[in-house]
This record gives C-alpha cells, sequence and structure tokens, in this order.
C-alpha cells in the first residue's frame, strides 16, 4: 500500500473514532503492567474481571509482593496460565522495587528484561502509559495488516517495522488502538465485516464479504427437495407407487 492510501486509511478510522482507547481496565502503569502480562492468550474481559479485584488490594509492586504469590494465584486462577503468569509477576514487581524504587521504566530495553515482558507488551505500556508512539502488533493487528495489504509481514516485528514506516507522523499515537479495534469488532478473522469497513475500497483483500438477501422460503423448499433427490422432474415415492399399481391395474 502506498503512503498516501495508507495516510487516507488512517483518516477514516480516525474519523470514527477520534481517539481510540484501549479495553484493558488499569490504574497507573503499575496495573497496565501487570494488566498486559495477563493478557497474553486471554481476553481482555476476562482480564478486567480478575483484575477489578486484585487492584483494590495491589496497586503497586510493593503491594503485589505483601500479597504474595499463593494468594495472587487466588485473584488470577480464571486466567489461562495463571501459575506462570503469577510467578512471572511477582519477580518482576521485586526487580522494579530493588532496581526502579518501584517505578515502571519508560524504557523498551529495560522493560524486556522484566520477567513475562516481550516486545509487545512493552509496546503496549510505552505507548498507553508514557504516550510513546510505539506499535504493538497483536494477533489482530498482524492479520488487518496483511489482509488489507497496510503493512505485510511473516512475522509481528516485520508488521511493525513497515507499520513504522507507512504510518504517517500524526497518526502513530492511536495506530495501535484503531487497527486492534478494526481487526476485533470489523476485520474479524472468521468472517470481515467488509460491508460495514470504512477502508474496503483501499483493501487488498480478495475474499470480501457481501450482504447476503436472506432466503425465501420457496427457494429452502426446493433445496430441500433437490437434496432429498427429489426435485423438479423428478418423481417422488408416493407418486411412483400410484403410477406403478395404475400400470399393474
Amino acid at each position: 500500500m502506498k503512503k498516501a492510501e495508507a495516510a487516507e486509511l488512517f483518516d477514516r478510522l480516525a474519523a470514527k473514532i477520534a481517539i481510540p482507547k484501549g479495553e484493558l481496565e488499569y490504574i497507573n502503569p503499575y496495573t497496565l503492567l501487570v494488566a498486559v502480562v495477563l493478557s497474553a492468550q486471554a481476553t481482555d474481559a476476562g482480564v478486567n474481571k480478575a483484575t477489578a479485584r486484585l487492584f483494590k488490594v495491589a496497586d503497586t509492586p510493593e503491594k503485589m509482593l505483601a500479597l504474595g504469590e499463593a494468594r495472587l494465584k487466588d485473584f488470577i486462577k480464571t486466567i489461562g496460565l495463571y501459575n506462570a503468569k503469577a510467578k512471572n509477576i511477582i519477580a518482576l514487581s521485586r526487580i522494579l522495587v530493588e532496581r526502579y524504587g518501584g517505578a515502571v521504566p519508560a524504557d523498551r530495553d529495560v522493560l524486556q528484561t522484566l520477567p513475562g515482558v516481550g516486545r509487545k507488551t512493552a509496546n503496549v505500556v510505552l505507548n498507553v502509559a508514557f504516550e510513546q508512539p510505539t506499535i504493538a502488533v497483536d494477533t489482530h493487528i498482524f492479520r488487518v495488516c496483511n489482509r488489507t495489504g497496510l503493512a505485510p509481514g511473516k512475522t509481528p516485528l516485520e508488521v511493525e517495522r513497515k507499520l513504522e514506516k507507512i504510518v504517517p507522523e500524526a497518526r502513530k499515537l492511536h495506530a495501535h488502538h484503531w487497527l486492534i479495534l478494526h481487526g476485533r469488532y470489523v476485520c474479524k478473522a472468521r468472517k470481515p465485516d467488509c460491508p460495514a469497513c470504512v477502508i474496503r475500497d483501499l483493501c487488498r483483500y480478495k475474499a470480501k464479504t457481501t450482504l447476503e438477501a436472506p432466503a425465501k422460503p420457496a427457494r429452502k423448499a426446493a433445496a430441500k427437495r433437490k437434496a432429498a433427490g427429489k426435485g423438479p422432474g423428478r418423481t417422488g415415492g408416493a407418486a411412483k407407487r400410484r403410477v406403478a399399481a395404475r400400470r399393474g391395474a
């Protein structure tokens, strides 16, 4: 996709949602970091349900350490991989207290040294908590970028690098959320809602979905007869028996 088309794409997404917001609930940079770590292979809704209780008792790394790994597990046991996530959260909380005075560093390289924190998690924290123009490529963004032709790539990092080049500077701060929301609610994995898509004419996806008129009752009945071997021009079982009876009479 050309830069002019990419600019138009983001203009349209911005016209639809001027200031997009992430759906993970948090209180401060630390709780955002915890929420993003918990969100790996889990839904935002599921994470929010667990953290609504957790963050009332542990919204700083010091309080999380006081809570302890065993009790933390009780709060997050509804989330997938909660055992490993609890271990990582306690470990990263200890590092934040011992090395950074309990503060979350606004540095991607440093964040990636924390247990359970990869490039995607670091990018989300930097973008949302510190308003840095980073773009975290998750499954939704990876799909949208490849499907539309905006920034095709074989790996999330390749897609991220291409996005950094093609996204207009004025749009980089919110690019992550525009793309993730578009992928989550419009450009869905199984059946994209192309008729409702504001960028469908810019999209390179060849198998676009269309609005299909519901089948009429008569057509449904005909389809059932055909499937049963009773389509037009064929004689049903009862009719065949009547014909045979007349011939034998």
